[in-house]
């Protein structure tokens, strides 16, 4: 209908059954316009963007053995995947990211020997191999870290001792403890990532300002600017002179190296 539309492709936001959200677990959200506490700007490209309202995420799951009733299927400005609203038995509401499958009415439980079923939290101790999960620890007690985001999942391959060994969403084989959790399933809205937003301004709503490519700056700026006319910029490196493409930056005496049993893919 207009350029803006025309090559426009977001979600249809079917799944969800509630627009408004449980006003007990909203908190504010403080924009920065990635300035610091003096001021200055130390983040560039965030400002502006329409205003939101935290949503308070249970990634810890720590409610055990107390089933919880799927209340609503909702929308969450600030994340990629969909979150649902649960009901616990004793009457306590609680948001988690919601996995997909997971229907209005369903019931969830977190803790020991319960079945590895979709929304289910269980230690990854008791979860048969292959089954596919998210939102997985990696100190017990201290909440979900890995596999959040839309479409995410990671996989049990097996266990050694006190340890399971999980390929992540990146190709990655780690270790992590057998006492930290994990929920089964897949991240709902997968989707997502066909999503296109068909003009600029819809980038703006969410709070990024325009990007400027290396190439294009003056050389005080850039190590890849100036030269006459539309120069190439010579070897692709980021604005400190680090190399961008193929250079690794992970440090060799990274704690969590010992680990990693196998490196993501390029």
């Amino acid at each position: 209908m207009t350029p803006g539309q025309r090559h426009k492709v977001i979600g249809t936001f079917e799944e969800i059954t509630k627009s408004k959200p449980e006003k007990s677990l909203l908190a504010p959200i403080k924009k920065t316009g990635g300035r610091n506490n003096s001021g200055k700007m130390t983040m560039r490209y965030i400002g502006g963007g329409h205003k939101k309202r935290y949503r308070i995420i249970d990634f810890k799951r720590d409610k055990e053995g107390i089933t919880a009733k799927v209340s609503s299927i909702e929308y969450d400005p600030n994340r990629t995947a969909r979150i649902a609203l649960l009901i616990y038995k004793d009457g306590e509401k609680r948001y988690i990211v919601a996995p997909n499958g997971l229907k209005v009415g369903q019931e969830v439980i977190s803790g020991k020997g319960i079945h590895p079923e979709i929304g289910n939290t269980l230690y990854l101790s008791d979860i048969p191999l292959g089954t596919v999960i998210h939102n997985i620890e990696l100190t017990p007690g201290k909440g979900g870290m890995l596999a959040r985001s839309a479409g995410s999942y990671a996989t049990i391959v097996s266990r050694e001792g006190k340890y399971a060994i999980i390929k992540l969403p990146s190709g990655e084989s780690r270790k992590v403890l057998t006492t930290c959790k994990a929920t089964v399933g897949v991240v709902s809205n997968a989707d997502h990532g066909l999503e296109k937003s068909g003009k600029a301004g819809r980038t703006r709503w969410q709070g990024r300002r325009p990007r400027v490519r290396g190439v294009v700056m003056n050389p005080v700026d850039h190590p890849m600017g100036g030269g006459e006319g539309r120069a190439s910029g010579g070897h692709p490196r980021s604005r400190k002179g680090l190399p961008a493409k193929g250079y690794k930056t992970r440090d060799k005496k990274k704690f969590s190296n010992k680990f990693i049993v196998e490196k993501r893919k390029k």
